[in-house]
């Protein structure tokens, strides 16, 4: 098994691989977190799985035993090498962010490098007409900033990103010794659940108010959205939320409801 710390190191030794820092790469050396994470994806026999990063292909091998059928995305050439041992598996040299993805019903499963977990997940949304369930390790800060609640202080744009688009739910942390190298900080592993979205007349528009509001949080939404309406503070109390609200007051659709009350007041405005 490719978790098991002694196999691992005798596959990386064999071929005179050492861990990459400039890709991020650590390994999941836990049995149980990596049964955990198949089971926590609801990966099944018959599955269409997207694995990003799979590296020397420990969660793979597990993917593979539940039956799925596995397309591996990998930029690490090395890592390729390793991977190209495990049968029925599928394996693309490519970087995530520059990879189409192809037409089917997805479940993507990823250890994401923490430096690139933002336009990952973004690019991967813009994909959600092929992908039904995103399950990502991420660094346990990250992962809290996901499923924050309005009025929390992890609470931010990208939550009301994530959250317009799917239902988050929180798994468990992973510690750094379930890793070769351990990481400095604790990860755990979210799965998104994506579904239909609030319908809004523009969601590029939506999201440029969101972060607009979230622009310096101390400040009253009437101050930071003054840009994009002087009048947001009559806006917010035609909905029913105070004018001196701040942005991590609102949640996703308490903002699906602010756009949509601006949008109103500004084609009465130019009538």
């Amino acid at each position: 098994m490719r978790y098991q710390p002694s196999h691992l190191r005798k596959l990386l030794s064999e071929l005179g691989i050492h861990p990459s820092k400039r890709l991020s790469q650590n390994f999941l050396i836990d049995g149980n977190i990596v049964r955990k994470i198949v089971q926590f994806a609801g990966v099944q026999k018959g599955d269409h799985v997207l694995e990003i990063g799979p590296g020397p292909g420990a969660l793979t091998e597990a993917l593979l035993a539940a039956g799925a059928q596995v397309t591996a995305i990998e930029k690490d050439p090395r890592m390729i090498q390793l991977l190209s041992s495990l049968p029925r598996l599928k394996v693309q040299e490519a970087d995530i962010l520059n990879y189409e993805i192809p037409k089917s019903n997805w479940k993507v499963v990823a250890n994401l490098p923490y430096h690139i977990t933002t336009p990952v997940l973004a690019h991967l949304i813009e994909a959600r007409d092929r992908i039904q369930s995103i399950t990502v390790m991420v660094q346990k800060e990250v992962a809290e900033r996901f499923r924050a609640r309005p009025k929390s202080k992890d609470y931010s744009s990208f939550s009301v990103f994530l959250q317009f688009y799917a239902d988050v739910h929180f798994g468990f942390v992973v510690s750094p010794t379930c890793f070769f190298p351990a990481p400095k900080v604790h990860s755990a592993v979210v799965r998104l659940d994506l579904r239909s979205p609030p319908p809004v007349s523009s969601e590029k528009r939506f999201f440029e108010l969101v972060r607009a509001a979230f622009g310096k949080r101390r400040k009253m939404l009437r101050s930071n959205l003054k840009e994009i309406t002087p009048h947001a503070e009559q806006c917010l109390e035609n909905i029913g939320i105070r004018g001196d609200a701040r942005a991590e007051d609102l949640s996703v659709l308490d903002f699906v409801a602010l756009f949509k009350e601006i949008e109103q007041h500004q084609k009465k405005v130019q009538t």
